[in-house]
């Protein structure tokens, strides 16, 4: 299949018609109408993503202050370690966002694009500021240089990366597709198990203002993956000529890839960390895999890992009605009933 370049959208074409022809590739005005566009529930997802707005500097982080030299050796550099992972893999993803969006000729994901680009640039704030609060400009700075400097860290985010510059150089469909794939990934796989630490001291008690702050961005990225996984399936529907089994096996291969390797990387990050159980976050990241790939319309490839079996780790997100929980009561969370009609099922 010869490539085809995408061109940059543009900005105004007043004689194309409002609702967008293509997710990419199509005609679209450039004006955008809420009430008349390709794909209409994409509305409510714009409208929960809106209703997550939050500040980094919201949470009170006084308590985390005064334990972080508490900890132990081992999980004061697991959570440097962590902080380090996440801000590598949150600042490009505000860049990549925008430049899908620069390509997007639905002018309802342009917006929807740029407001989980926004987010995303909030949630790098937020690890300078969960360790500004904590630690030394010193400290702070090696720990943002860990994407850059860790053999383990760089060899797990070495596919994403050669994807994500790949989409910059061949601005094709099916690298934008293969950038999709890479984006359900980070925002539904990736970040778990670093999550799964901060939850772990939250329900020992241990630096609940960070584990606040990870419930946030926690929430933000399962609305970002539901989206992604959205516009993924309607990128495939709108170009057929991928649904083949050459490109399906591409997206398995590599689902099973970055499993095994964030597998290596959680054994390597929390392989000290008293209270976390390596098997069973084995298994956490198999069932994320699966359900990443069950949004993007396709089957689960670890058949045993339907179920999630890190079920505490439930307590530790905020639900989507809306509500945010009080900075001082924060303790309360980890007894919070939960249910399947909260969003808790998603994690």
């Amino acid at each position: 299949m010869a490539k085809v370049m995408l061109e940059k959208a543009k900005t105004l074409e007043p004689l194309n018609p409002n609702k967008s022809t293509g997710v990419f590739g199509g005609e679209s005005s450039g004006i955008l109408n809420w009430n008349d566009i390709a794909y209409p529930h994409w509305y409510k997802m714009y409208k929960r993503l809106v209703g997550n707005y939050w500040q980094a500097d919201e949470v009170n982080m006084q308590s985390d202050i005064k334990q972080f030299p508490t900890l132990t050796e081992e999980e004061q550099d697991a959570y440097l370690k962590i902080i380090g992972l996440l801000s590598t893999l949150d600042a490009p993803q505000t860049r990549t966002a925008l430049l899908i969006s620069l390509y997007a000729t639905d002018p309802s994901v342009q917006s929807i694009m740029a407001v989980i680009a926004q987010q995303e640039a909030v949630h790098n704030e937020s690890y300078s500021y969960v360790l500004s609060s904590v630690v030394s400009l010193d400290e702070q700075n090696k720990s943002f240089q860990l994407g850059r400097t860790d053999s383990v860290l760089l060899k797990r985010n070495e596919n994403l990366t050669k994807q994500y510059n790949a989409f910059v150089e061949e601005p094709t469909i099916e690298n934008i597709l293969k950038t999709l794939v890479y984006t359900a990934l980070l925002e539904g796989m990736f970040f778990y198990s670093g999550f799964a630490f901060f939850y772990n001291l939250a329900r020992h008690n241990k630096m609940v203002g960070t584990s606040t702050m990870i419930s946030y961005i926690n929430r933000d990225e399962l609305e970002h993956g539901r989206f992604i996984s959205e516009l993924f399936r309607a990128t495939l529907a709108e170009n057929p000529e991928y649904n083949n089994g050459t490109f399906i096996q591409w997206v398995y291969d590599h689902f099973k890839q970055s499993v095994e390797l964030e597998i290596e990387w959680s054994n390597y990050v929390l392989g000290n960390v008293e209270g976390i159980d390596l098997d069973e976050m084995a298994g956490y990241i198999k069932y994320r895999a699966n359900k990443m790939l069950r949004m993007m319309g396709l089957h689960d490839v670890y058949p045993d890992y339907t179920e999630n079996p890190m079920k505490w780790i439930r307590a530790y997100v905020d639900n989507f009605d809306g509500t945010k929980t009080d900075f001082f009561e924060q303790k309360s969370r980890q007894y919070t009933k939960t249910s399947d009609l909260n969003g808790f099922d998603d994690l």
